[in-house]
């Protein structure tokens, strides 16, 4: 997926064929005044290639922007101490933007990853959900129930088997837990989980990308914070864990929004905050500044 988005030609290369122009003109007009009648005919010539005009200049287009380095620098004044990886793609343009390569926990944003693997399961075994798979599927989505995301993890048979689903999904830096919440995960895998779930080229079937994103925008009230703050009709999970050892906050939101008609796959990763609050405030903030390096920007539900 390219990083980059060129902007308009400038007029530069328009003012200098302008300005070469004038500076030939006078330089022959000079050239003229010192030169002696038995060379008239030498002088003509000279006028004649001095005021015929140049070739037509072709604007040549400004260098491609660097979107990677855009969004660092849009991230820049909202660091609080925090630390943070995020990842957006514009699925209309292609244009992508990523900040920081580093693992961070998951927390309960990996319940869509085992939802996903539980689907890939079904498919190969050419069945359907039990009444009692979908009970616990939409309770560990929309309610964010963690009784239920250990027994569909179990379901799918643990930690190796979501492995081996996250390869199938084009996952490449993403490491199960048997303590699911503790997953490691990186920014730009959680927007290629977001393509194989919200986009048309993926392992997961139709029904199957229909089914998950049904019960992702139907998550409860009080969890449709984070990357709904970019943009609008938001498709979304979000994670919060407070960590034992440290008493800080891992905040992270996962999801696709609507954003100046474009439809926009949001990943932001966070760890370090000393409240739950605060590190909403900071997602919210970082998805926010990744819609508008895009260019796509919108009106927030």
């Amino acid at each position: 997926m390219p990083r980059h988005r060129t902007r308009r030609p400038e007029l530069s290369a328009l003012v200098t064929a302008v300005a070469v122009l004038l500076a030939g003109s006078a330089a022959g007009g000079a050239y003229l005044v010192v030169r002696s009648p038995d060379d008239a005919q030498a002088a003509v010539a000279a006028v004649s290639s001095a005021s015929s005009p140049p070739a037509a200049a072709v604007p040549s287009e400004e260098p491609e922007v660097d979107l990677d380095a855009e969004l660092a620098g849009a991230l820049a004044p909202l660091a609080d101490g925090a630390d943070m990886s995020v990842a957006v793609l514009d699925t209309e343009s292609g244009a992508t933007a990523a900040y920081g390569d580093g693992t961070f926990d998951t927390a309960s944003v990996v319940k869509v990853d085992i939802l996903a693997a539980l689907l890939l399961l079904t498919q190969d075994e050419g069945r359907e959900l039990t009444a009692a798979e979908h009970t616990y599927a939409e309770a560990m989505i929309r309610r964010s129930d963690n009784a239920s995301a250990t027994r569909l993890l179990e379901v799918i048979g643990g930690e190796e088997r979501l492995d081996a689903a996250n390869e199938r999904l084009g996952l490449t830096s993403t490491k199960a837990a048997h303590a699911w919440g503790l997953t490691q995960t990186t920014a730009s895998d959680q927007v290629r989980l977001l393509q194989a779930v919200c986009g048309t080229d993926s392992e997961l079937s139709a029904d199957s990308r229909a089914y998950l994103t049904g019960l992702m925008g139907q998550v409860e009230a009080d969890q449709r914070w984070g990357v709904s703050a970019a943009g609008s009709s938001a498709v979304l999970k979000n994670g919060w864990m407070p960590r034992t050892t440290t008493g800080l906050w891992d905040i992270n939101s996962i999801g696709s929004v609507e954003s100046g008609g474009h439809t926009l796959l949001v990943a932001v990763l966070s760890r370090g905050h000393a409240t739950k609050e605060a590190g909403i405030t900071l997602v919210e903030s970082a998805a926010k500044a990744a819609a508008a390096v895009t260019g796509a920007v919108g009106d927030p539900d």
